[in-house]
């Protein structure tokens, strides 16, 4: 293995795959959250795309067992009136689709949420906020998520009765129409949707017919920021090291100089170590410095893999020049942004690109490859298109041929 010196792209994709469980699928024994932890953190605007991302790397999970995971026996419908009896306890979620990094919404592990919903708002962030006559203060911020966190306690609410419950918390200011939207304005409160979310008052819920819901997250005690925002750094590390400040920050949508003190205080206390990664100065934690010496000999990035859109290992694996070469920078990309394309990984590097369409129980998948495929090439990837169909409880065909949807389709 691999020490601290030397440490190649190749070296550094393999064990990032196998942390990731692209080189080896979880065994069914290993939950979905565990998979999920693995990721640290599942993009989930596009919620198929979550179950993709989650089911192509476990044996046998498919979409339902990713939402049952979120949402246990749960109704999306508003609470009944207190009944005479306390109700017996619903079983807990493993999974919480919330705001996570980036502000964008993610699956997160329940059992991390005391580390996440303390380092993520401590992150400062940049935008620039709203005028005057828009903006809430800092108490009234205060007082939203907090009657959104007491609306949403046990409940699963559309967001105009979410919207209804915080203006009875707080006050008719909170409902104001001020903020511009998709032709349309809405109340001062939502605002800070994201914010009740990255501390824990807010989460998804299961949709209630056509219209999304809420409801709140099991309850958990926050960890102080300091402690989570360098345990979230290790973590990060650990599953995409070597990584610099930048590419930590980058992945974070945080400042780059708050992330580089944040390494620098992890190295002055010994809990991360610099290392040499393609001939520049980079991090992993301490002690963490074995490295696989052959990858590419001994078949550790070979293969071929597709993952959905904003699929964490293509937004979190830096430099992204490497994980995307030559025409794949140009054809995989969005103005640069990872994620916009679901992408054909050929040994461990982004080689073309996707889409799926599906039309009742059958999905057709086609692939734009950039680079020329074997037969055996071939016939690894109509393997890995069943896999795809059988996370998504669907038959799947493979079209190899021209991808003609745009970014984020």
């Amino acid at each position: 293995m691999t020490k601290t010196t030397g440490i190649t792209w190749a070296a550094a994709s393999a064990r990032r795959l196998e942390r990731q469980f692209l080189a080896m699928p979880a065994r069914t024994d290993t939950s979905v959250a565990d998979v999920a932890a693995a990721m640290l953190g599942v993009h989930a605007q596009v919620l198929s795309a979550a179950e993709l991302s989650v089911g192509l790397r476990a044996d046998g999970v498919t979409r339902a067992d990713v939402r049952g995971a979120l949402w246990p026996a749960a109704t999306p419908t508003a609470p009944p009136p207190p009944p005479s009896s306390p109700p017996s306890p619903s079983p807990s979620p493993s999974l919480v689709k919330t705001h996570g990094p980036r502000g964008t919404v993610h699956l997160l592990p329940a059992r991390d949420l005391p580390m996440w919903c303390a380092a993520l708002p401590a992150v400062p962030h940049g935008t620039a906020a709203p005028s005057a006559d828009v903006r809430l203060t800092g108490e009234q911020a205060r007082q939203v998520v907090a009657a959104i966190a007491d609306a949403l306690d046990g409940a699963f609410l559309t967001i105009d009765e979410l919207g209804e419950e915080v203006v009875a918390r707080t006050g008719p200011w909170a409902g104001d129409l001020v903020m511009p939207a998709f032709q349309t304005m809405w109340p001062r409160w939502r605002q800070v949707m994201h914010r009740a979310g990255q501390c824990g008052a807010l989460s998804f819920g299961p949709n209630r017919g056509r219209r999304v819901t809420y409801t709140r997250p099991p309850h958990f005690t926050p960890l102080p920021p300091e402690e989570a925002s360098r345990l979230l750094v290790r973590r990060y590390l650990y599953a995409y090291g070597p990584a610099t400040p930048r590419h930590f920050a980058r992945w974070l949508a945080a400042p780059p100089a708050w992330a580089t003190a944040r390494f620098a205080e992890l190295a002055a206390a010994g809990e991360i170590e610099e290392v040499r990664f393609e001939g520049t100065p980079a991090w992993v934690t301490a002690g963490d410095t074995a490295f696989p010496d052959t990858p590419e000999r001994d078949g550790l990035v070979r293969g071929v893999r597709l993952l959905p859109y904003f699929d964490a290992y293509v937004i979190a694996s830096q430099p992204r020049e490497l994980l995307f070469p030559g025409a794949a920078y140009r054809r995989a990309l969005a103005g640069g942004q990872a994620g916009n394309f679901p992408v054909l990984l050929v040994d461990g590097v982004v080689a073309g690109v996707w889409h799926q369409r599906r039309r009742g129980r059958r999905t057709t998948v086609t692939v734009e490859p950039l680079v020329p495929l074997t037969a055996r090439r071939e016939r690894e990837l109509a393997e890995r298109v069943e896999g795809v169909g059988a996370v998504l409880e669907a038959e799947a065909e493979l079209v190899i041929g021209e991808v003609t949807v745009g970014a984020h389709a």
